[in-house]
């Protein structure tokens, strides 16, 4: 089964990594696009010449030829036309952050489970291997019980006014675009939830441009203390570091992965030779667009499902909520 999919705006980021990504997995089709900028479809074209061209999100949701859409919309118009695309009765595949507030989840699982759809935030290190490395190692004992982890994701855009990151009106911000990567990648390897938590923020223009949260996780082995830096206006960085009793687990291309640099997983143990695992030739994003395929053709239990998304959301409102301005 193939399945054809759609896009919903002609974003830099779809043009860059989603489509392409559609256009080269296994078992799906690039066949849509909705844009009112005619100019902005050629290069999508460039690798999918059949593509078709609407002219509004409605008319490509109308679209019978479409059995799966895409979302890389602004933030604020996630919830909204993730609805709309589930009324339409296609699956549903939405950048981050899907929703604002964790409650507005119950939304979308309602309709998921109502349609019989499959309905996922687009979250695509899950999907790769090093990070399932990572949760197998965890799992398996190789650090012993996680004492302490470290997440770290910042760039600098701050020459950019215009972007929607940059803009309050489109719910920009870092932790919106970048928190959920170093808050929910310790919820998906290590198994944890957030127990207290502690945050300052700093703001420009009515969004945040860096922020500390510290505080508790607990896992399957207990409890762990926890470090996070998002920023939009620092040099980039990227780390994720497991600290145990008995090891250490760094990852060094951990959100990324092929455009930072090489996914590396280096583990560390005390009495043994260190090992470094290495993923020079994958590509996350057709990862998850072929891991969406499965389950829609094959009903295989999707990777990252909403009740994820939402726990994901849950720590983002926690740090909004528990943050001190400075």
């Amino acid at each position: 089964m193939t399945i054809r999919w759609g896009i919903l705006g002609a974003a830099k980021f779809a043009l860059n990594h989603m489509a392409p990504a559609i256009h080269a997995a296994r078992g799906a089709e690039l066949a849509a696009l909705a844009s009112s900028a005619p100019e902005k479809a050629e290069a999508f074209r460039a690798f999918a010449p059949g593509l078709r061209l609407h002219d509004s999100y409605d008319a490509l949701l109308a679209d019978p030829g479409i059995d799966a859409v895409y979302i890389p919309l602004p933030n604020h118009l996630h919830l909204e036309w993730s609805l709309k695309a589930i009324a339409a009765g296609k699956h549903v595949l939405t950048e981050k952050p899907m929703t604002l507030k964790a409650a507005e989840f119950d939304q979308l699982i309602a309709a998921r489970d109502a349609s019989g759809l499959v309905v996922a935030e687009a979250y695509m290190i899950v999907h790769h291997p090093q990070w399932q490395k990572v949760r197998d190692l965890i799992a398996g004992g190789a650090i012993g019980r996680i004492t302490h982890v470290d997440t770290a994701f910042s760039f600098d855009n701050g020459a950019e006014p215009g972007n929607i990151r940059n803009r309050p009106e489109t719910a920009g911000g870092g932790i919106r675009d970048i928190g959920g990567y170093t808050y929910g990648s310790v919820r998906f390897a290590a198994q944890a939830e957030p127990g207290k938590l502690q945050a300052r923020i700093r703001h420009e223009n009515g969004v945040d441009v860096w922020a500390q949260v510290v505080g508790e996780m607990v896992g399957p082995q207990g409890g762990f203390t926890y470090s996070a830096i998002t920023s939009m206006r620092l040099f980039p960085r990227q780390e994720v570091v497991f600290q145990g009793e008995t090891g250490l687990i760094r990852l060094t291309a951990p959100f990324n992965a092929g455009l930072f640099g090489e996914a590396q997983v280096e583990l560390h143990r005390a009495g043994a030779t260190s090992e470094l695992f290495r993923y020079p030739a994958v590509n996350q994003y057709v990862l998850q667009v072929e891991a969406f395929g499965r389950s829609v053709a094959e009903g295989v239990p999707y990777g990252c499902p909403l009740e994820f998304s939402r726990g994901t959301q849950a720590m983002i409102d926690t740090v909004f909520a528990v943050a001190e301005a400075i």
